[in-house]
């Protein structure tokens, strides 16, 4: 563990924010899996118990406009009170009992999707309040690597507490991550300027002001469409895993069960190194470097040999963060604070509501091609977009357009 990261775990602030993370991704994820099931158990449709991803994900589509509320207050006390709401909202499904009743369960995973936007939003603007600048690297690393050892093992847990208590104690579980979550947030000291003044404008022209920021600005706008790239191509990727096990390797359906934790291990890999990786890179190389070990990994999996897909399993695991943290990391320093929510919340929106019709799209391809094509065809792409990435890119003095304040003492990064 290096020096930074060991100086990331000892700041106060950073310690609370990175458990409140973890404890509110725990309950979420150990609930994604179990309220399929919950809902398959009471109706018996495959349909249905589909339908709870897409409820959380939904929300994702009104990013930019949810996040303006981010910038319209301060935001730990919006954070607590959030994470307060949710685990209120999240009692609701304690009195689901019958088919009848699933629309309690949806309503309540619908408002939880509203809930991580906002929260995302807020979340992002008070780390660039609260967490130095020479640590946020290092720091949202950890958080990536924290939340994908969340989804290797909250799901398992959700799973086993479904079986055992049935899926009222899963609610009860999130709710109690929620309000845990709340106590961190409220622990958190930070010193945040009172929010800007809205001067007649409308919610819509507010909206606008922060999407008009990310789209002229050279920094941000390559990194956030690399991470749009990444997670696009990883739906495209992960839709194929059946059928490479099927026709490729010739193994069970289980077998997933191998793949997955390999992936999810080369993320926590990536996500500690990846604070050290960009004080010795700019943004954009990082994420480009990134992007073509993720490609890499995908054209691993189109091959037969099992020891290319595992170790492909593992370049993925450790690629694909990159360029999302790079883009995180970058929207916390190019932008001004009282722009922040919005921009985090746009950004979040390009960057992951594409992946929904990229699971579609995929899901489409690989019922009607080889599942070589469609990987072969995600892995190019991706070192494409790395080459693109790469090659327009100039390592440059960071300055932004007019009204985004530079952080003292960062380093140079990559303008297009």
């Amino acid at each position: 563990m290096g020096g930074h990261t060991r100086k990331v775990l000892r700041d106060r602030n950073a310690g609370l924010y990175l458990g409140g993370v973890i404890v509110s991704g725990f309950g979420d994820s150990a609930l994604a899996l179990a309220a399929g099931i919950w809902v398959k158990t009471l109706t018996g449709s495959d349909s249905l118990a589909a339908l709870i991803g897409f409820c959380v994900w939904m929300p994702a589509m009104a990013g930019p406009v949810i996040g303006t509320l981010a910038d319209r207050v301060r935001r730990r006390p919006l954070l607590v009170a959030t994470h307060l709401v949710l685990a209120a909202v999240m009692t609701a499904p304690l009195a689901l009992r019958s088919a009848e009743d699933v629309w309690l369960l949806f309503a309540a995973l619908t408002l939880v999707g509203v809930g991580v936007v906002l929260t995302d939003a807020a979340e992002t603007a008070l780390v660039a309040a609260a967490v130095p600048a020479e640590l946020r690297g290092d720091f949202n690393g950890l958080v990536r690597t924290a939340i994908e050892s969340m989804k290797l093992l909250a799901p398992l847990a959700g799973a086993g507490l479904f079986a055992a208590c049935g899926g009222p104690a899963v609610a009860l579980l999130d709710t109690v991550t929620f309000v845990l979550a709340a106590v961190a947030f409220s622990l958190v000291r930070v010193r945040e300027p009172a929010p800007a003044p809205r001067s007649g404008r409308t919610w819509t022209a507010e909206t606008a002001e922060g999407a008009r920021h990310l789209w002229r600005h050279p920094v941000l706008r390559p990194l956030v469409a690399a991470g749009a790239v990444a997670m696009v191509l990883s739906g495209l990727n992960s839709t194929a895993v059946y059928a490479l096990l099927d026709a490729g390797l010739h193994r069970s359906a289980s077998f997933a069960g191998v793949l997955t934790p390999l992936q999810g291990l080369g993320s926590v890999v990536g996500g500690l190194a990846a604070g050290a990786l960009m004080r010795r890179m700019p943004e954009r190389t990082f994420a480009a470097a990134g992007l073509a070990l993720f490609a890499a990994g995908v054209l691993a999996r189109a091959t037969p040999w099992l020891p290319a897909v595992l170790g492909g399993s593992v370049a993925i695991g450790v690629g694909l963060p990159c360029p999302l943290i790079a883009a995180l990391t970058a929207v916390q320093r190019e932008t001004p604070p009282e722009l922040l929510g919005r921009v985090a919340a746009t950004a979040n929106t390009l960057i992951y509501a594409p992946t929904g019709l990229a699971l579609l799209l995929g899901a489409g391809m690989v019922a009607g091609l080889d599942y070589r094509i469609q990987l072969a065809a995600a892995g190019m792409s991706g070192l494409a977009a790395a080459a693109v990435l790469s090659v327009t890119g100039r390592t440059v003095r960071t300055t932004a357009p007019a009204g985004t304040r530079q952080t003292p003492g960062t380093r140079g990064s990559d303008a297009v």
